[in-house]
């Protein structure tokens, strides 16, 4: 009797809800919260149009409360319907090639290679390093590094300044099937490549891209690095597995990304753009070509410790955003989930916007007594974000385990990015967005 109970729990399979279900029940799930915070935050309406007229009482609230409320609900119901399907060989084995761009890269460069040399990949590697017009030792540096490791590596030279034309320029030179960028500053988990490898090889035909799992590694530098060292962890990475799930992940980032290389040829290489690794993942979705997500392989990269530099990195993937919402317009995505995510973008503006010169005026009257714009119903949006946190958290730690990795004790970190992240980052965005539309000078660094 034992044994013929165990057989049938041993055959009992699983509830399998396909991607499009999922979808539909997320959907479901963010009108639903949506709808409950509408139906609460009636009389915050009424009170805060008596200052500002009905319609603009409406759109603020929908910035600050409705749409966020919205995205956050359908964000945690896919994260707990996500199930990474199992990859079909564990230690694939065919060759790719590694671009690494690189700028007056002379101190990282070594440790950077070092980290390649040391993967536990079973094809063969070739790495290509391009100088891209470097004031310092940054070629002299690699060639002696890869001669150290014994590896594959070759040197080439771009003088037009842009990560776009160095990556292009590397790209004649590429001959295998399967190409990876990597940022010069960006170290590989030892599992990394073999990972991000056996994920594409997994995927349908259809898949051209995935990306990596990009992590900090400089979070003990100073407070605002170990702020980011959360958004990283639970922020980018909750994004990246929605976006995954669906199967239209949106940025296949130049820091840690896996390509297929006649897929880049075919929508005419990196294009020449500021945030040029989202329009050209925006050009493969709209050739119908899915892009992935492995949160399995890792790497971790130097993020901004200086405010100056923090600002302009933000301000960087606002204007790249902006880009792809120009170039490729989500009504006109082939895929359903492409379209779906994309449009989101549309809203992101509006909500920084919103956010930037009415949530955090309205912070400051909330201080003396006068709830007109922050309110009561600004709090639904709360236990959401801190659920999303939890369910992230949960997850990645697991992650962290398989790969024999350790999750940080930042605590104070942790506090500051749930309290005090968007006062900085929704500021910055709209700057950003100004930027573009103003078509003022790109600067990379």
């Amino acid at each position: 009797m034992k044994q013929t109970t165990t057989t049938k729990l041993k055959t009992k399979k699983k509830i399998y809800i396909p991607v499009k279900n999922k979808f539909i029940i997320s959907m479901i799930a963010g009108i639903a919260w949506m709808a409950t915070s509408i139906y609460f935050s009636v009389p915050w309406i009424k009170d805060l149009s008596l200052y500002v007229t009905m319609p603009i009482a409406i759109l603020i609230i929908a910035g600050i409360a409705y749409i966020p409320g919205y995205m956050n609900a359908f964000m945690v119901s896919s994260l707990l319907l996500d199930r990474q399907p199992k990859v079909k060989n564990t230690s694939p084995k065919v060759p790719v090639t590694i671009l690494i761009a690189c700028y007056n890269e002379e101190k990282s460069i070594e440790n950077t290679v070092n980290y390649v040399a040391t993967q536990d990949y079973e094809g063969e590697i070739r790495l290509i390093v391009i100088d891209n017009n470097s004031k310092d030792k940054t070629a002299e540096t690699a060639k002696k590094a890869g001669e150290k490791m014994n590896l594959n590596l070759t040197v080439v030279h771009e003088s037009k300044a842009g990560k776009n034309f160095a990556l292009n320029t590397a790209l004649a030179h590429v001959e295998t099937e399967y190409v990876l960028t990597l940022d010069a500053d960006t170290l590989l988990h030892k599992s990394a490549l073999r990972h991000i490898v056996a994920r594409l090889e997994s995927s349908p035909d259809d898949v051209c891209a995935v990306a990596g799992t990009v992590l900090v590694r400089n979070s003990r530098g100073n407070i605002l690095a170990r702020i980011q060292e959360w958004d990283y962890f639970l922020g980018i990475a909750s994004i990246k597995r929605l976006q995954g799930l669906f199967q239209s992940t949106l940025v296949a980032q130049g820091a840690f990304s896996l390509y297929k290389t006649e897929l880049i040829r075919k929508v005419g290489g990196w294009p020449d753009a500021i945030g040029e690794d989202i329009v050209l993942t925006w050009s493969f979705l709209s050739n119908n070509c899915r892009v992935y997500f492995e949160p399995m392989a890792v790497a971790f990269t130097d993020v901004p410790t200086s405010l100056k530099h923090f600002f302009r990195q933000r301000s960087r993937w606002a204007r790249g955003m902006v880009e792809a919402l120009k170039l490729f317009k989500p009504w006109s995505q082939p895929i359903y989930s492409a379209r779906y995510l994309t449009g989101c973008n549309l809203f992101m503006p509006f909500m920084d916007f919103v956010y930037t010169f009415c949530w955090l005026p309205g912070l400051v009257l909330a201080f003396f007594g006068h709830f007109w714009i922050v309110g009561p119903a600004t709090l639904f949006v709360i236990p959401l974000a801190l659920l999303q946190n939890f369910v992230l958290y949960t997850y990645q730690k697991g992650v962290f385990k398989s790969l024999n990795l350790r999750v940080r004790k930042n605590i104070i970190g942790f506090i500051l990015y749930v309290l005090c992240y968007q006062l900085l980052m929704s500021p910055i965005s709209v700057w950003g967005y100004i930027q573009e539309t103003l078509k003022l000078r790109r600067i990379w660094k």
